[in-house]
């Protein structure tokens, strides 16, 4: 995958993904390994962190389509390989939150996926993205 074509986001926005989706079963143990490394990325790329959280929703089950994503998601890793957390020291020391969610936007089970983000000034110290 390393001379994969870049792609401009994690995550197709074309459609969603479900639990069944009617393409063939993939190699359940080879998608959870992929997902656990990707999920240590995750510290340090906060923009990967929805698309593997929505990813790890299927790991008991995982479709072609399914596995489809998670290459996605490589290849956009590979087009932004320079991205990373920048810390600045000169920042002001004031503390600012921001948070969304979809509030059930979930097809299978109508349940919400919430985030958030917590800057100390222009750096971000904490985010997070659970369904």
């Amino acid at each position: 995958m390393a001379n994969a074509k870049p792609v401009s986001n994690p995550l197709a926005t074309t459609e969603a993904l479900k639990l069944s989706d009617g393409s063939p079963p993939t190699d359940a143990s080879l998608y959870r390994q992929t997902l656990g490394s990707l999920q240590y990325l995750s510290l340090t790329r906060p923009d990967v962190s929805f698309a593997i959280n929505k990813l790890s929703q299927f790991m008991h089950s995982p479709s072609t389509l399914h596995w489809s994503a998670v290459k996605r998601l490589i290849r956009y890793l590979v087009g932004t390989i320079d991205y990373g957390i920048m810390l600045r020291t000169n920042s002001p020391q004031t503390l600012h939150a921001f948070a969304d969610a979809d509030w059930a936007c979930d097809p299978n089970d109508r349940t919400s996926t919430s985030a958030y983000v917590l800057f100390l000034g222009t750096n971000p110290i904490s985010s997070s993205s659970k369904k």
